[in-house]
């Protein structure tokens, strides 16, 4: 037998102090790895920013804490959901267990709050002093210091180089050769300090030189700085490893020369001045960024929190499951005892301490109550056992099923019951049965004034134009009472059109054995009887011969019933053989055109060559009957309008054939009077006709014609001929074909 949550399981094999133990290791072990992941996650993510971990190693770290953090919350809110849902329920302990694990999650959320609102604070006095006016003041004061000595040696070689361009210039102007331009040139470098001195043409060249100025010292501008010296800009080209600033100008009297100078400086001062531009653009990024950098900080400051944190609730929430699990056992142990429920063992404690003893002795006191009540509990399960079982086998399953609640509210209901009720299984849930089927409600009603709560009865149930005989069974839920009820359904109307069918049959048998035989000598009497009498008086002779025609008439309208019931009794099996179905529908069609003249025919053969094996003297029969029906159906439309005013519509009969999904399909549709609105379903059965001298054996032979040959007879309304008209009737005959509509030739 099961027992509850707070009650230990009785089996061998298991050890429960070494269940608990187990349990304690996973623990513990679960709560030492959330510090052991915080220092991986630290320490991988200070390697990570030297290069020394790659980022692949970072995300895997990263990924174990999110997995470590899902498992821990998942065990917490599973925890958490499992003490509210005890308290709840109003378990036992429950109240004590809910307490001690507040108290340790708050021990465990409060030191974590404190230090990460104090780390928090200290990181952004730290940042506020990194970030002081003071600090920024040096910073940019460094900057401008070094910028302010680049502008000094810029500025200089410009000057020197527009000067001495100047000078080149002016003699350029009164006329001087190569020899004396190399003179000028050296004469300038000297008096300027120029180490090198050039002039150069448009190609790179060299046109003058100064002393020290030399072929493989010579580093050639670029085509974009003789460009940008030739649009009248004093180019000026830093070497920070040859410790060199160079002025490129334009020489605008000297054809198109160019005077290229060199000036010696500190690259060292240089190099810490694009050094001293990078610190500063750094500076000022991270002063922008301080928030983000806060922001990063607190969130990795969380991840390492959360781990702990989670860890640490997760302990105290396993603590506070020690130590209120056997007070609440032993609490929910004395309310089912107090219940009636002696048959339950609490979990003996190991130890001496008083939770201990109270368990073992609760133990004993239960054990000698059970083997008193041993023989009546086996006694009371196996009667019920037995109860429950002869209720569901007396309550049976048929095609429909309801299930009710105790307000009789729809709980299941399935496709058939559905449709033999013809209402929408999914709008059906939850209204009330009795509603949706009004036919059902006094046997509902009946069921609630039984005492078992069970009824049953045969109903006539009506949707549209089609009627079922149901048979219904209420049957009471098993289970407590007032708890619902199971409506069973049976659709008995195929059951009970062949009884009637049966039995017509059986009777047309009597009638063809019991009255067909007199009929003969009766009509024999009649015609002897005028022939003797002949010699009365004209007046006593006509008399007579009108009540001897009388008797003849009669006989022979009894004699042509007699033979439709003897059709039907002995109705022949089919003789088979592969016939084209559309040679009997022509065929049928043309004997019936020939025998209404007044009528119009229409025949629609979708396909010529469709084969059906079947008897070709019984279905030519079938199409006969039903095609009479049709033009009586419109003969009497035709007669009432002769009696009142005629609407104008000419009577027609249409005949298709077709193939449909494999079968053959034969429609006759007319625009007669129609079928009526109720009893539609009994149309086929014998003896049920509209008609006031037909013997309602016509389509009861036309079903069981097609039936014999594995089809299927429909009656349905007709889609109207004209707008407006009423609908007449549609007769629908579905047979198997021997052949795949697509393996025969199409007859356009």
């Amino acid at each position: 037998m099961a027992r509850s949550g707070l009650i230990a399981p009785r089996f061998p094999a298991l050890n429960p102090w070494r269940t608990r133990r187990i349990g304690l290791g996973a623990t513990v072990a679960l709560v030492a790895a959330g510090p052991v992941m915080a220092g991986l996650t630290a320490l991988a993510l200070s390697q990570a920013e030297t290069g020394r971990v790659g980022p692949d190693l970072v995300r895997a770290v990263l990924l174990a804490d999110l997995v470590y953090i899902l498992i821990l919350a998942a065990l917490i809110i599973l925890t958490i959901a499992r003490m509210i849902a005890a308290r709840r329920a109003r378990s036992a302990g429950a109240r004590l267990h809910l307490r001690l694990s507040g108290l340790f999650t708050v021990v465990a959320l409060a030191p974590t709050i404190l230090v990460a609102v104090f780390a928090t604070l200290t990181v952004n006095f730290g940042m506020e002093a990194w970030f002081s006016s003071q600090v920024r003041s040096v910073v940019r004061n460094a900057l401008a210091t070094a910028e302010s000595y680049e502008r000094e040696h810029r500025g200089n070689i410009q000057g020197d180089a527009l000067a001495m361009a100047n000078d080149i210039n002016r003699a350029a102007t009164m006329g001087i050769d190569r020899a004396a331009l190399g003179d000028l040139v050296r004469q300038q470098a000297l008096i300027r300090e120029l180490p090198e001195a050039y002039v150069l043409d448009g190609d790179g060249e060299i046109v003058a030189r100064g002393e020290f100025s030399y072929l493989f010292t010579l580093d050639k501008p670029t085509r974009d700085q003789f460009a940008a010296a030739r649009s009248g800009q004093v180019v000026v080209i830093e070497d920070k490893p040859a410790n060199e600033m160079r002025a490129l100008v334009h020489l605008t009297s000297a054809f198109d020369n160019y005077l290229y100078v060199t000036r010696r400086i500190d690259g060292e001062v240089l190099m810490l001045l694009d050094d001293t531009r990078e610190t500063v653009a750094l500076y000022e990024r991270l002063e922008r960024e301080r928030g983000g950098v806060l922001f990063d900080f607190a969130l990795i400051y969380l991840g390492f929190a959360l781990l702990v944190i989670v860890a640490a609730v997760w302990l105290g929430l396993r603590f506070a499951e020690q130590l209120a699990r056997p007070i609440g056992r032993l609490a929910g142990a004395a309310e089912r005892v107090g219940a009636g429920d002696f048959d339950l063992r609490v979990r003996e404690e190991k130890g001496d301490d008083e939770v201990a003893v109270l368990s073992r002795a609760f133990n004993r006191m239960t054990a000698q109550v059970k083997r008193q009540r041993d023989a009546l509990v086996a006694a009371n399960a196996e009667t019920e056992q037995r109860r429950r079982f002869i209720e569901t086998v007396l309550s049976g399953v048929s095609a429909g099923v309801v299930g009710l609640d105790s307000a009789g509210r729809v709980e299941l209901i399935n496709a058939a019951a559905a449709e033999m009720l013809g209402l929408d299984a999914g709008a059906a849930h939850g209204a009330p049965l009795a509603r949706l089927a009004p036919t059902l409600a006094p046997l509902l009603e009946r069921a609630a004034r039984t005492p078992g709560g069970a009824a049953q009865d045969q109903l006539h149930v009506a949707h549209g134009a089609q009627e079922r005989a149901l048979l219904a069974r209420v049957t009471p839920k098993a289970a407590e009472p007032g708890e619902g009820a199971v409506v069973t359904l049976d659709d008995l109307t195929e059951l009970v059109s062949a009884q009637r069918m049966a039995a017509w049959g059986d009777i047309a048998r009597r009638i063809a054995h019991e009255i067909k035989n007199p009929l003969t000598p009766i009509q024999l009497s009649a015609d002897r009887l005028k022939r003797k009498f002949r010699s009365l008086g004209p007046e006593d002779r006509a008399a007579l011969d009108q009540y001897a025609d009388v008797i003849a008439r009669q006989a022979g309208d009894i004699r042509r019933m007699v033979d439709e019931f003897s059709r039907f009794a002995r109705m022949p099996e089919p003789q088979t053989s592969d016939e084209n179905v559309a040679e009997i529908v022509r065929d049928a069609v043309l004997l019936q055109e020939a025998a209404e003249t007044g009528l119009r025919h229409r025949l629609d053969i979708d396909d010529a060559t469709l084969l059906a094996r079947c008897d070709r003297g019984l279905l030519s029969q079938a199409l006969t009957n039903l095609l009479k029906n049709a033009a009586e159906a419109v003969q009497a439309r035709l007669a009432q309008e002769s009696d009142g005013a005629p609407d104008g519509r000419p009577g027609e009969i249409r005949t298709r054939l077709r193939a449909e999904d494999g079968r053959i399909v034969i429609e006759i549709a007319d625009n007669g009077v129609g079928l009526p609105q109720t009893d539609r379903a009994r149309l086929t059965e014998p003896y049920v006709t509209t008609r006031a001298r037909g013997t309602g054996l016509g389509l009861a032979i036309v079903k069981k014609i097609v039936e014999q040959h594995g089809g299927a007879l429909t009656l349905a309304d007709a889609e109207p001929f004209t707008d407006g008209a009423p609908p007449g009737a549609l007769a629908r005959i579905s047979l198997p074909t021997t052949r795949s509509q697509t393996d025969l030739p199409r007859i356009a």
